[in-house]
């Protein structure tokens, strides 16, 4: 009976007690809060979807508010969620949840069908608020048209309100332009 009396006293001792092993690496928002593996996510507004994205994995950090992509590929969607507009890839994707801003690298492509532009480079940055997109002043951004005009440049930026882009430096390439009254006369001379 002494035994169970002494067993019991060690684990009340026990449990009483409280080890403090100083802050851990979750409370320093280093360790993700969610791990996510093959992700599928589509933003949907007003019952229309507005861009779906797919990765590898996704790490969810709450303390930080970021989510942090590999493998990341997205679509965005326009005229109610049937056609898609924009596709676009990187090999890591870093997403601010309370702005929405977004920083692709390792890899981007992104391809926008509208104005008919492809993009390639090492790092973008897509700040959502201000609906702009920008390349590292340091980075060589490639831009190509179906027409083959294409652009290289550093200091990359585009205004998607205002529909403008351009480079701040070392820009070189071809821009082809055809004349639509030259377009119309051969389409005449043809009949």
């Amino acid at each position: 009976m002494k035994k169970v009396h002494t067993l019991a006293l060690v684990v009340l001792l026990l449990g009483a007690c409280s080890f403090d092993y100083g802050p851990s690496a979750s409370d320093q928002g280093d360790q993700p809060d969610i791990l996510m593996k093959d992700v599928e996510y589509v933003r949907v507004r007003n019952g229309k979807p507005q861009v779906r994205f797919t990765a590898e994995s996704a790490e969810r950090y709450e303390k930080r508010q970021t989510m942090e992509l590999t493998n990341f590929s997205f679509e965005q969607f326009e005229h109610q969620g049937v056609d898609i507009n924009a596709i676009g890839q990187a090999g890591t994707a870093s997403v601010e949840l309370d702005s929405g801003n977004i920083r692709l690298k390792d890899g981007v492509r992104l391809e926008v069908e509208s104005e008919d532009i492809t993009l390639e480079t090492e790092h973008l940055h897509w700040q959502d608020k201000e609906r702009l997109l920008s390349g590292g002043e340091g980075e060589q951004v490639d831009m190509q048209r179906a027409d083959g005009t294409n652009f290289s440049g550093w200091g990359f930026s585009a205004d998607i309100r205002n529909r403008t882009w351009g480079f701040s430096s070392g820009i070189s390439g071809t821009y082809v332009w055809e004349d639509e009254e030259e377009e119309t006369e051969k389409e005449g001379l043809s009949e």
